[in-house]
């Protein structure tokens, strides 16, 4: 019994091998009968007034490349097109029941469709692989190629932008009379569809489009194909958006530095620079469009911003470092920067509280004015009769309280003192009374540039932050 089984095995598989042998011998005696009398120069049909109609189904495979700069998208692509040969027809009940064989596609005529907008300097077209010939004269010609097309980048947006690239199919030399295209799909497959790190595809939908071309009276059909691209913002944002953020928020800092530090304009000029170098690698990747992108609108508002902090720095360097030599602080800047703002902005100096408001002092009001005057104004008049040694002549000139004199008459004097001594130890207070009266000034001076440093540090954070937001917020 189970050498009857093998036997039957071996007699099977021996029918199969001759079916696939006369299968071959078919074929091969097929693909002769066709090709001896065949043409690839002229369209298939029978009646040359008659429409050859072409069935395009494009498959996007994988986004290679989205070349901003040169505007250019390198796509993978698998396109079939589908067509009827008049010439290539059999009985397959002639060729024991051949229903399909494939051929190399230069062996058959084909449709001359071509990439429209193609901006690549090799102008060869798909690959030529083989085509699927059927009894009836239906011909599938699946064909991968390598795209570089054309497209208008907008960059409004980097790094939130989305772009839309065409590509446009049509037969090069036929017309709509001689050659029609149908669409396979109402769009592109995306069913095998490679994921890009860089742009998520949201769709391809296909357009017919039939153009008169001012060359031709005859009509031009063509299929466009509309690759929708979303980019995806996450690289960009750690990598340029984020850094200038977080930079940005260093220059209201140069605002609460130390003046008597030295490093205040060095921050805004580091920060300005760090800026430049984000710019820069944000301009060499954009296309040199109208159309700034929406983080260089970003850059050059923080860049502005930064110029503007660094010169204001500088000018309150110099009210802090006016000195000795300038003039007493207005009255009205007293009231305004020292008394309120100063209070408003939590100014402070060490020491210093709200209950003792600064340079408000017992004596310090009553003697800049008393003193300030004194100075100006040489003595008039002769001094007491008690003092006859001022008579001579005095290397300074000096002022000081008759009172003082009166005291030193003599031996009834109550003090008993000598007029000379006298007259140093008044010198040597005058002198020490002007230095706090310089000291109380420039410390005044100092106080309002800090006071305008604070002011500034928080006008400038709000900008930042304001700024911020309403870049963000324009993103689509």
């Amino acid at each position: 019994m189970e050498r009857i089984c093998v036997e039957m095995l071996f007699f099977s598989a021996l029918l199969l091998v001759e079916a696939h042998c006369a299968q071959g011998r078919y074929a091969h005696k097929l693909l002769n009968d066709l090709m001896e009398n065949y043409s690839t120069a002229l369209r298939p049909v029978d009646d040359t007034d008659k429409t050859l109609n072409v069935t395009l189904q494009v498959t996007l495979s994988q986004i290679k490349d989205m070349d901003e700069r040169n505007q250019v998208l390198i796509a993978y692509l698998w396109i079939r097109q589908t067509w009827h040969d008049a010439y290539l027809k059999w009985n397959k009940d002639e060729y024991d029941g051949l229903e399909v064989i494939r051929i190399p596609s230069s062996l058959v005529w084909r449709p001359d469709l071509v990439l429209y907008n193609k901006a690549d300097d090799d102008f060869s077209g798909p690959v030529d692989t083989n085509v699927v010939l059927r009894y009836n004269g239906e011909i599938t010609w699946d064909a991968p190629a390598i795209t570089k097309s054309s497209c208008v980048v907008d960059v409004s947006y980097f790094p939130f932008d989305s772009q839309q690239c065409n590509l446009t199919f049509g037969s090069w030399t036929y017309n709509g009379n001689q050659v029609d295209i149908a669409m396979g799909m109402d769009s592109g497959d995306l069913s095998d569809f490679v994921e890009n790190v860089e742009w998520e595809c949201h769709g391809m939908p296909a357009t017919k489009n039939v153009i008169m071309y001012g060359c031709c009276s005859d009509p031009y059909p063509d299929i466009t194909y509309t690759v929708l691209l979303q980019r995806r913002s996450s690289f960009y944002i750690f990598n340029l958006l984020l850094p200038c953020f977080l930079i940005s928020f260093l220059a209201p800092l140069g605002f609460y530095l130390p003046a008597d530090s030295g490093e205040k304009v060095s921050l805004g000029v580091t920060v300005l620079l760090a800026l430049t170098v984000f710019q820069m690698m944000v301009a060499e990747s954009m296309p040199p469009s109208e159309s700034v992108p929406l983080i260089g609108k970003y850059y050059v508002a923080t860049m502005t911003m930064i110029t503007a902090s660094t010169s204001l720095t500088i000018f309150i360097m110099n009210i802090h470092f006016c000195g000795a030599e300038a003039k007493p602080v207005p009255y009205w800047a007293k009231v305004l920067i020292i008394d309120y703002m100063s209070k408003i902005f939590f100014v402070y100096e060490v020491g210093e509280s709200c209950a003792s408001p600064f340079g408000k002092s017992e004596e310090s009001e009553p003697f800049i004015r008393t003193h300030h005057k004194n100075l100006k104004e040489k003595p008039k008049g002769a001094p007491p009769p008690c003092c006859p040694d001022d008579e001579k002549p005095a290397a300074f000139h000096l002022t000081f309280n008759p009172c003082v004199y009166c005291s030193c008459r003599g031996n009834g004097g109550i003090l008993g003192c000598d007029p000379k001594l006298v007259w140093n130890v008044e010198y040597i207070a005058n002198c020490f009374r002007e230095q706090k009266a310089t000291c109380l000034k420039v410390a005044e001076w100092k106080k309002i540039a800090k006071v305008m440093d604070r002011f500034f540090m928080w006008i400038f954070f709000i900008m930042v932050f304001l700024m911020s937001i309403l870049i963000i917020g324009n993103a689509p």
